[in-house]
């Protein structure tokens, strides 16, 4: 015998689940468009690409929408909270004033929304007082890359997720307070070279600036605070005294998991760990590339298909990373980054210049670099008597 369960506190229990907000409508039997919001969508099968919804068994919004042969499901936006509590009125005229064109099947698309899907009835049938309804996909589209709207215990809301710019954090405080210290030697060197030069933490995941100096000619593109996800190859300066759970923990944010990637970046860092510092070489198309993803990344708040661009972007980016300086030579560089030698117990840190001319000798790359590390290690020395 089934326990009888309090449908109070099922209802309380099962609030504390998000889920995302659609808006499932038609073009019905009588010419009209239909509506109704739905929380309870899901992907079911691949193949063949079916999704769900479950109506009321009661439901005369659901009654109306039956009746057309083919629906969609508009997957809603964060900031069409309004839109959302619109479709959920009961009446004819729920359209009214909402913007929308016929799908391929002739079901309303909803503009604003983050994505639509649109089906052909596969299956419908009862489930205690719902129904399961079966759609067979048609016709889908991305149509903007922003946040979903969420539904929580009673609430409409949305997911929170990490800026580019960086928000309080107490590790991030210490190492902004620590890099204080040595804000005169930076913005030396800065002044000195004729370059960019910014202290960065790594505070999880990300590289963050906490400090800038910008007394080069060329514009500085990452502001005070910028955030980035640290990916294969870039980062290796923040590993050189790491463990191998944290190098394979870097490596694992790598965008695929092929042997031959992970033993350049592994040889990459050995490199950076045998000279103390490393090197990107400018290769424009590839640096424009990454820069896109990362700006897509951003304005999209730093959703999950644009993180894997960034990934992909960045992996991109192995054969720039740390090339060898032949006497001679002129290079073309985007950066040079040494690590900050820290006492145990701070977040790992180090110096990045970036604005470098183009067309520069190995000998004057290895005297930015000599002064570079000079620097690092004062900075080291500094900070850690700064903590005490």
């Amino acid at each position: 015998m089934v326990k009888a369960v309090d449908s109070a506190l099922f209802r309380e229990t099962l609030g504390h689940y998000p889920t995302g907000v659609a808006v499932v409508t038609a073009m019905a039997e009588d010419g009209h468009p239909a509506g109704m919001v739905v929380g309870t969508f899901s992907s079911v099968s691949l193949d063949p690409p079916m999704v769900a919804f479950f109506p009321a068994v009661g439901s005369r919004s659901f009654e109306h929408l039956r009746t057309a042969p083919a629906f969609c499901v508009n997957v809603l936006a964060s900031d069409q909270e309004s839109l959302c509590r619109r479709m959920a009125t009961g009446g004819a005229g729920k359209f009214d004033g909402v913007s929308w064109r016929p799908g391929p099947l002739g079901s309303p698309v909803l503009d604003g929304a983050v994505s639509w899907i649109e089906c052909t009835y596969q299956d419908v049938r009862e489930a205690g007082d719902h129904y399961i309804v079966l759609g067979l996909v048609h016709e889908l589209a991305v149509e903007r890359s922003t946040l979903p709207l969420l539904f929580f215990q009673g609430g409409y809301g949305r997911f929170s997720p990490g800026s580019f710019i960086a928000t309080p954090d107490p590790e991030l405080i210490q190492a902004a307070q620590l890099a204080e210290t040595v804000r005169e030697q930076v913005e030396d060197l800065s002044t000195e070279l004729e370059v960019n030069c910014g202290v960065l933490v790594k505070i999880r995941g990300d590289a963050v600036q906490v400090l800038a100096a910008n007394r080069g000619t060329v514009a500085e593109p990452f502001p005070l605070g910028h955030r980035q996800p640290i990916v294969p190859p870039l980062g290796a300066a923040f590993l050189v005294d790491s463990t191998v759970a944290e190098v394979e923990e870097w490596l694992g944010r790598a965008p695929d998991d092929d042997r031959d990637r992970r033993d350049l970046y592994r040889a990459r860092l050995d490199k950076v760990r045998e000279g103390g510092y490393s090197l990107l070489a400018a290769e424009p198309h590839l640096l424009r590339h990454q820069q896109a993803a990362l700006s897509a990344f951003e304005l999209s708040d730093r959703l999950p298909r644009h993180e894997r661009a960034v990934r992909q972007a960045t992996s991109e980016l192995a054969e720039l990373f740390n090339p060898d300086l032949l006497p001679g030579e002129l290079y073309d560089l985007a950066s040079i980054v040494a690590p900050v030698p820290t006492a145990p117990g701070l977040p790992p840190m180090a110096i990045r210049m970036t604005g470098l001319p183009a067309s520069v000798t190995a000998e004057r790359i290895e005297s930015w670099v000599s002064r570079l590390k000079q620097v690092a290690a004062a900075a080291g020395t500094a900070m850690t008597a700064g903590r005490g």
